[in-house]
This record gives C-alpha cells, sequence and structure tokens, in this order.
C-alpha cells in the first residue's frame, strides 16, 4: 500500500516519529554524526520504522531543525498574549538565544547534512522572520520600538549570539549582548517620551 505524503498518520506511527524526532534532537546535539541505528535503538523502533519516516540523515535533520525554529516562532505569538511587546520582544530574543546555544551540535548536525553535493539545501528561516516580523510590528504599535525596523535588520543586529561558544558560560554575555539590542531599538522610539 502506498503511503500518501499528506496523508494522515495512525497514532502509533505519530507516536514513533515523534520519539524519533524526540531521540534524534537530543542524540544529535550531542554528536552530530551520531548513528541513525543509535537514535531508532534509543526511540524503541526499528530501523525500517525510522526509515519509513526518514528516508535518509538529511531528511531527519531538516525535519528537525523545521520543527525545533517553528517552536521558536510559535514562542512569539505566545509571548506577546503574556507580555507588553517590548518585553515580548526581550523574552523571544532569549529564547532563541536558548535554542543558538543550546542546540549548537544540531547545527553542526545541520551544516553536515546540508554541505554534500546536489544535498539538501538548509531551509530559510521563514518562521523566525516571520515571528522577527510579529513582534516588531507590535513595538511600532506601541511605540515601543523606533520605527522602520526589519526582521532582517534584527537577526543581523542580533548574529553576534552565534559568535558565543556554547561551552563556555555564555548566558550572562547573551544578555548583555541582547539588553544592548534592546537598547538601540528603544532609542528613537515615539512612545519613548510618553
Amino acid at each position: 500500500m502506498q503511503h500518501h505524503k499528506d496523508a494522515p498518520l495512525r497514532s502509533d506511527a505519530q507516536r514513533n516519529r515523534e520519539r524519533i524526532l524526540e531521540v534524534a534532537v537530543a542524540e544529535l546535539t550531542a554528536c552530530p554524526d551520531a548513528p541513525l541505528s543509535v537514535i531508532a535503538k534509543k526511540a524503541g523502533v526499528g530501523q525500517g520504522t525510522l526509515y519509513r519516516n526518514f528516508p535518509n540523515r538529511e531528511a531527519l535533520v531538516l525535519e528537525i531543525y523545521r520543527h525545533e525554529m517553528r517552536q521558536v516562532a510559535d514562542s512569539a505569538a505566545q509571548l506577546l498574549d503574556k507580555l507588553p511587546p517590548d518585553r515580548a520582544l526581550r523574552a523571544w530574543m532569549d529564547r532563541l538565544a536558548e535554542f543558538a546555544m543550546t542546540k549548537a551540535g544540531l547545527a553542526d548536525a545541520i551544516r553536515l547534512a546540508t554541505s554534500t553535493p546536489g544535498g539538501p539545501v538548509k531551509p530559510p528561516h521563514t518562521p523566525v522572520a516571520d515571528a522577527a516580523e510579529l513582534l516588531l510590528r507590535a513595538n511600532d504599535a506601541a511605540g515601543t520600538i523606533r520605527p522602520g525596523m526589519t526582521p532582517d535588520d534584527l537577526i543581523l543586529a542580533i548574529g553576534g549570539l552565534w559568535q558565543l561558544a556554547p561551552t563556555d558560560d555564555w548566558r550572562p554575555r547573551a544578555a548583555r549582548l541582547l539588553d544592548l539590542v534592546m537598547d538601540g531599538l528603544r532609542a528613537g522610539a515615539p512612545g519613548a517620551g510618553r
């Protein structure tokens, strides 16, 4: 029987897929070239089940990347529901920093998976850019940041995060960098004098 890509998975198949992804995140974060057989074994599935879900290492790594980036992106709306726009933006930057530092091994796995000639291309940061857009527009509306900031501006401004070594005590330095970015975003904000 042919399985259609968009057909919903049975509940047991969905659980297997989720277990594979969960184990793969941990294993590939710890060791970018962890064997797929180890991931299957730790997920409690056979290699056939792993390969039915992810035909190769690249497919698995890119699905993990998409899943993790979606979680970071989705947190933007959740933070805006709970916090004022400027505090939501700052908290989201912390979430992005946490992802960048704790998933450094995963970044290595992504580089390995996408560096093969003729292999898959790393997906764009669209969900993260969309989340940045959402947060920036909320701050524009509230007058809490300078007008005209774009998601690209924000991503470039916080790009220093990717220069930090995840093995060091990166949190205090990341906090200082992100506070500096927020101070820059607030400078010239229309609502600053309210």
